[in-house]
Formats: C-alpha cells, sequence, structure tokens
C-alpha cells in the first residue's frame, strides 16, 4: 500500500478507533483482545505508518480512569498502558479546520457527533483505513475505508 501511495502521490496512513486499543487490554473480552493484539502489533512499525488521533487518546484516558475507578487497573496502570500507546503511535493534533470537514461529513453520513469528529481528524492526518468496530465499514467516507477488525 505504501508503494501505491508514494506512486499516486498521496498521504496515506492508518489510524484504530478508541474500541481497538480497550478491546487489546481488555480481558473480559478474550476473543477481541486477541484481534486487538494481533492487528496493533502488525500496525507498530508497519508502513504505512498508524498515527493515534488525539479524540483517539483522549476517549482511552477515559476509558483506563473508568476502570481505575471500578478496580479494574491501578492508577500506575493507566499511566503505562497510556503512555505504551504513545510510544508506538505518533499523536496527531487535528487544525481548525478540520471542524469544516466534521460539518461535511456529519450532515452527508448522518453520523454521531464523535464519530464524524473522528473521521474529520483522520482526513486531516491523511489516513486512509481506520480500524473500528463501530463505523459501517462498507462505506467510503470521501476515500477513506472503515475497516472492522473483528468482524
Amino acid at each position: 500500500m505504501a508503494v501505491v501511495c508514494a506512486l499516486l502521490g498521496i498521504n496515506c496512513m492508518n489510524a484504530v478507533d478508541t474500541n481497538v486499543l480497550v478491546y487489546s487490554l481488555d480481558m473480559d473480552e478474550p476473543a477481541k483482545q486477541a484481534k486487538a493484539k494481533a492487528l496493533l502489533t502488525g500496525l507498530v512499525g508497519a508502513q504505512p505508518p498508524t498515527i493515534l488521533p488525539w479524540q483517539v487518546a483522549g476517549e482511552l484516558l477515559r476509558w483506563l480512569r473508568q476502570w481505575e475507578r471500578t478496580g479494574r487497573v491501578s492508577g500506575a496502570d493507566v499511566e503505562k498502558h497510556f503512555r505504551d500507546f504513545l510510544a508506538v503511535f505518533r499523536l496527531t493534533l487535528p487544525d481548525p479546520q478540520v471542524f469544516t470537514r466534521y460539518f461535511d461529513l456529519y450532515a452527508r453520513f448522518s453520523l454521531s457527533h464523535w464519530d464524524a469528529m473522528l473521521l474529520a481528524a483522520c482526513k486531516e492526518a491523511g489516513v486512509t483505513t481506520l480500524y473500528s468496530e463501530d463505523l459501517d465499514p462498507g462505506t467510503d467516507y470521501d476515500g477513506l475505508a472503515v475497516v472492522n477488525p473483528f468482524a
């Protein structure tokens, strides 16, 4: 894929949604945990590169803090898991124009607020493949393909 992108002169990247990161840590969902871990292992250091959108990082931190409140992980575990993901996937921050793309995607695809925000941030970053179980994998979101790794 990286070669095709280079030949076409386009930016290609991958991104993972929060659900993939959460399942990779969730021992209560062993089948999904195994699939998420295998996917993430394959994406680390691969081409095209995989990014961590700011929104996904924030949502992951919320999940980890929720687990901390219920005793599933310690505060130290929250920080360790979060830093582990930051160490292997480059964190990307959206520019203000992400909101123009957000309004367009939200209206055209009848998306939820957060799904439209994530897709807009991915499009702004040059992501061509988003791994998520929360979006329709059959829809072409303006050149952004969604792949459900748990299907």
